[in-house]
């Protein structure tokens, strides 16, 4: 996990991490294990350290012939699978930079039992997603015979606590796409999915909050979390940690591809937003056949758009902007809000302007760039003095 800290310059802006540790590769992991490629004695093992089980089927009438699954119901299963392999692999990879004492994620002798506790709560949440992949790889190969497979990836962190607030951030975005799916399956008439994907969001619910928890904040964030939707979430997963090239399932083939749209990224320039209201800058950069007409000149046909919480999307025009080449960077007003808006986990997208949002899944429609994901943050200063703990980050 290296640091992946984006400034303003225009020169290269939308990739500007230097990434000097090797990508996570399922073939080479860190912790030596077979996992996605399991046996049945493995698969118990991860069992026992998850403290459950993959669902076991209640028995069926005889004779009856189950409805086999729609197809939109299989793409939200290959996404969920894409996701749980990513988040197996981060697990993976922050245990094994625990483990062997790598720089930033050491704790200071008086913190031993923090340590250990630590250690041991993310050992079972690593398990509990090898599960959680390992049952809807398993619908998955029941219904199409083939499964979802693994890429390489870049966690781009230096220390414990930018990894913990990296996965409370890509959890809160998991669990608005779970909402979206379990209304999709609801609508395929696949409902008998519904009871255990609403067990998976209510146990990343669980480890969201500790995971705010030990980052000084409130273990639960909102009355109502955020909604969000796969296309942007699976852009997000890629855009952020992908190895580009690196997924089996990200091709030019019908048959293995994953059949969402991968948006161009929306870069969030404004480091460390704090709770209080502003103007946000952004860029993003244009495609090689430069912008679409309808954006307009001065780039009044696109606007920002905010999701947050459960209520209607929240928009601001694109100001102040300014093109560099092929980069375009704005401002754009966050209306922040103590109960309103602003709080928990809020998507930034630039979408096509003066478009009537009946529902989050329109906003995904008219997206252009994004998402930008804004979580409101605490100072890291803060973060030690709460929890008692000591972490060596690696230098001053």
């Amino acid at each position: 996990m290296v640091s992946n800290f984006v400034t303003a310059s225009l020169a290269g802006f939308l990739y500007l991490t230097t990434v000097t540790a090797a990508p996570f590769s399922y073939a080479n992991n860190s912790l030596s294990n077979s996992f996605p490629n399991s046996n049945a004695s493995q698969i118990e093992h991860i069992e026992r350290k998850a403290h459950g089980t993959i669902p076991t089927p209640f028995s069926t009438v005889p004779g009856s012939v189950g409805k086999p699954l729609s197809d939109e119901t299989l793409i939200s299963l290959e996404f969920i699978a894409f996701n749980e392999l990513f988040e197996v692999a981060f697990f993976t990879e922050l245990i094994a930079n625990i483990t062997t004492r790598v720089s930033g994620y050491t704790f200071e002798l008086g913190d031993a039992k923090d340590r250990d506790y630590i250690l041991k709560s993310l050992n079972t949440i690593l398990a509990q997603e090898e599960v959680h992949a390992l049952w809807v790889n398993g619908l998955l190969q029941k219904s199409t015979g083939s499964v979802i497979l693994p890429c390489e990836y870049n966690f781009l962190v230096s220390d414990f606590f930018e990894a913990i607030a990296l996965a409370s951030k890509f959890t809160d975005a998991n669990q608005g796409v779970l909402q979206d799916i379990t209304v999709l399956f609801g609508t395929q008439n696949d409902s008998t999915l519904i009871r255990s994907l609403v067990a998976v969001a209510g146990q990343e619910g669980e480890q969201n909050g500790w995971f705010r928890s030990l980052l000084g904040k409130s273990p639960s964030a909102l009355p109502f979390l955020t909604a969000n939707i796969g296309d942007l979430d699976y852009s997000f997963l890629i855009q952020e940690f992908v190895v580009p090239g690196s997924c089996p399932n990200i091709t030019d083939n019908p048959l293995t591809n994953i059949p969402l749209p991968i948006f161009p990224p929306l870069n969030i320039l404004t480091q460390n937003i704090r709770p209080v209201q502003q103007n946000l800058e952004f860029g993003f950069r244009l495609p090689s056949s430069g912008p679409d007409p309808a954006w307009k000149s001065d780039y009044s046909g696109l606007q920002m758009t905010y999701m947050n919480q459960q209520n209607n999307v929240t928009v601001a025009p694109l100001t102040n902007v300014h093109t560099n080449g092929d980069i375009v960077t704005f401002n754009a007003f966050f209306p922040f809000d103590e109960a309103a808006f602003g709080n928990g986990l809020t998507i930034a997208l630039v979408t096509h302007a003066g478009v009537l949002f009946p529902n989050q899944n329109k906003v995904s429609n008219a997206t252009v760039y994004g998402p930008g994901m804004i979580e409101r943050q605490l100072g890291i200063e803060l973060l030690l003095e709460f929890r008692g703990l000591r972490v060596d980050r690696g230098g001053s």
